[in-house]
């Protein structure tokens, strides 16, 4: 028997792909049914409820829910829940719906065919005030913010079937991984405590360290990358998958760690976002989530350590899954190793500190990185992935870092 974490809400997964006849008649029927394309939020949004990375969630949410997410992270029937998960459309598209009418969703990018939806309401939202409590900012330069208001003027609710997983897996064989996958890989290994180590960037020395500290006082580590989309500058996921691959077989002790992604975008959204990782990962079995500095952070919107202080402010038994919480972290040349602020006594002077942001910016302009940031093997393959970018591609990366906050 399992001695993994529950899923969240209940006892069981609630996927919601729909399989063999069921989903070969869905898919006839939903080339019969009015379309809606949908953004790319929203395609991994729906393909994370198909595989049951967010159960119990059987669709996109009411506007009850929409204001108890926003307001006190939980939806009309009480289910702790920190982020909207919803569904959007322009006045005219909606408009030509009507509720207990059944619609097809399709990719935005290229009209496949994703699930079958029955519109249960059609609202509009206060999307400034979506904005302040998600991601405690309307400033528009803030990328979430961006994704919000960007968002069609009514929102759509109600029960999916999913019938598709997108590209994620062909894209990905072997790292696109569902929680039942996940789950039944844990088991195998005989695992019950596994730390979930969330990264949408390669892994240094830092991010090294922090899956140590796990391994120390957990049976394993999930290292699960972000899949879905980033913002402009940042390294997508199969040179950041490369490098964590190597990273993985040169410096952990074999059968630690297990390398999966995720296919979400991301929502930059700080310490709400924080929480949704850990309520995600524990449908995907992990019963802690390591939450280092600025976790899920963008630009200085977030103060350095508040996803730790946010799990101290939700209820007790809102999550099984526990946080991890781990300092800052870094190489000290007087301690001539990685240390954290709680065990190095030395000076800043002493310490090697280097953000993410003037790392992308050396690697692009092909500049030395000091020793000791990152594995040798890293930075050959992350250098390789730049020298490969065209000029215009480049000037992004430079612009990105130059913009960030």
């Amino acid at each position: 028997m399992s001695k993994l974490v529950n899923p969240h809400g209940g006892a069981e997964l609630k996927p919601l792909l729909l399989n063999g006849e069921a989903l070969k008649n869905e898919l006839r029927r939903a080339r019969e049914l009015p379309p809606l394309r949908v953004t790319s939020r929203e395609v991994g949004d729906l393909i994370m409820m198909g595989i049951g990375g967010f159960t119990p969630l059987d669709g996109f949410m009411t506007y009850a829910d929409w204001q108890g997410v926003c307001d006190g992270m939980k939806t009309a029937s009480g289910l702790f829940w920190p982020i909207p998960i919803t569904l959007s459309a322009d006045k005219a598209a909606a408009d030509s719906f009507k509720e207990g009418q059944d619609i097809a969703l399709l990719d935005g990018e290229n009209g496949a065919i994703l699930a079958t939806m029955t519109i249960t309401e059609k609202y509009t939202i206060d999307k400034a005030h979506e904005c302040m409590t998600v991601f405690k900012t309307t400033d528009a330069e803030h990328p979430g913010v961006q994704m919000v208001m960007a968002q069609g003027e009514v929102n759509i609710a109600g029960p999916v079937k999913v019938l598709s997983q997108g590209d994620f897996r062909a894209k990905y064989p072997g790292m696109f991984l569902t929680p039942a996958e996940t789950r039944a890989m844990f088991d195998a290994k005989g695992w019950s405590t596994v730390a979930a180590f969330q990264t949408r960037n390669p892994m240094h020395r830092s991010h090294e360290y922090l899956a140590k500290i796990a391994i120390e006082t957990c049976d394993g580590v999930l290292i699960h990358s972000l899949l879905g989309k980033l913002k402009p500058g940042d390294i997508p996921a199969d040179a950041r998958s490369a490098a964590i691959s190597v990273l993985i077989e040169k410096y952990f002790v074999k059968n630690t760690v297990i390398q999966a992604g995720y296919p979400l975008d991301m929502r930059y959204a700080g310490p709400r976002e924080a929480l949704l990782h850990a309520l995600f990962r524990q449908n995907y079995g992990c019963s802690h989530l390591i939450v280092g500095r600025d976790h899920a952070g963008v630009g200085d919107y977030y103060g350095p350590f508040d996803a730790h202080h946010i799990f101290d402010q939700i209820p007790k038994d809102a999550l099984e899954t526990r946080p991890l919480k781990i300092d800052w972290t870094f190489w000290c040349n007087k301690c001539e190793g990685m240390a954290s602020m709680r065990t190095c006594p030395h000076e800043p002077e002493d310490r090697l500190l280097l953000s993410g942001t003037k790392l992308r910016k050396a690697l692009s302009e092909n500049e030395p990185v000091p020793d000791h940031f990152s594995r040798p093997e890293v930075l050959d393959i992350l250098r390789a992935y730049y020298a490969g970018l065209k000029d215009d591609e480049r000037i992004t990366v430079k612009l990105a870092g130059h913009s960030a906050r």
